[in-house]
């Protein structure tokens, strides 16, 4: 069995997507098509930056989005299905959603400015942190943060994979909490450059706002079926998916679980589709027997069309 899946927030550079747009028609209109929904010229900033600009939440989320979109474009005109289970970091739900024809994609584009937008407001500027604890599995963070009563100050924001376990919170109780974590066995515990504590309580306002903006929104049933971050389980139902994406905003990315869930599943091939390669080299981790592929520019999409075409 086949996995597609897609990137979320932290795998965009300034250039993204302009071979793409450069080589295939597929792609330029789907930036296009985006642009024009958005009515604000992302592409130019994906393409030329600044990256100032780019790494706003509001345009980071639905331009990684539309890289993988228009990937998505090009392999289904060359006649390559998206076929087997899908999965996405974070926003990259709504990409998977996306890929699957649940969200059109003036929808998901318009949704996830909403999104990038409340996540981004929901804490005063610079007041969020996130943090990055390597060598250290979910459990001994657990027992870290009850031990030293970190609870109301430090919140599990991703379980990547084994070893790789992300942390959001105010800047003040991510800061004070790195050297606690190192003492108690962390190889590294670093903080990340954003701008907001993703993926905790501390993200109550977005939560709502995002229950509102998606009630409004006509979802059809995936296509190809998509595990959901917040319960590692796929659904057909378009109030419990929307469900999923609103509790998303404050719960944990359960993304080791996910690579599990795969397994038991029978995958075998990976393909990350979108911008960098961040989620193949977490299942490189969590995942070494799956033959893992990325495709996020002109180069390495033309290497998985020859192997997809052999």
């Amino acid at each position: 069995m086949k996995a597609f899946v897609f990137p979320g927030q932290g795998s965009q550079y300034v250039g993204m997507g302009l071979d793409l747009s450069e080589s295939f028609p597929e792609a330029k209109h789907v930036f296009e098509e985006i642009d024009d929904t958005l009515e604000q010229n992302l592409s130019k900033i994906m393409f030329e930056g600044p990256e100032e600009e780019l790494i706003l939440t509001e345009n980071t989320q639905p331009a990684l989005m539309a890289v993988s979109i228009a990937i998505v474009k090009i392999l289904k005109k060359r006649g390559f299905e998206i076929s087997g289970v899908l999965a996405g970091h974070s926003l990259g739900e709504y990409t998977a959603l996306t890929a699957s024809n649940s969200f059109s994609i003036k929808d998901a584009a318009l949704t996830l400015k909403i999104r990038g937008k409340a996540m981004q407001s929901s804490v005063g500027k610079n007041k969020g942190s996130m943090a990055a604890i390597l060598g250290l599995n979910i459990d001994q963070i657990e027992e870290i943060i009850t031990k030293n009563k970190l609870q109301d100050d430090v919140f599990i924001a991703n379980d990547n994979a084994d070893g790789q376990v992300v942390l959001s919170g105010l800047k003040e109780g991510i800061e004070s909490s790195l050297e606690i974590f190192k003492e108690n066995g962390a190889r590294k515990a670093m903080k990340l450059a954003v701008s907001a504590p993703f993926h905790c309580p501390l993200m109550r306002p977005a939560q709502e706002i995002m229950e509102k903006s998606l009630s409004s929104i006509k979802l059809n049933t995936p296509n190809v079926p998509v595990i959901s971050n917040v319960t590692v389980n796929f659904s057909n139902d378009e109030d419990q998916i929307k469900n999923n994406l609103v509790n998303q905003v404050t719960e944990m990315v359960r993304w080791r679980e996910t690579m599990i869930k795969f397994i038991d599943l029978g995958v075998r091939e990976f393909y990350e589709i979108g911008s960098g390669s961040v989620l193949s080299n977490l299942a490189k981790r969590s995942c070494p027997s799956f033959k893992r592929k990325s495709a996020g520019n002109k180069e390495s999409l033309e290497s998985l069309l020859l192997e997809l075409d052999s």
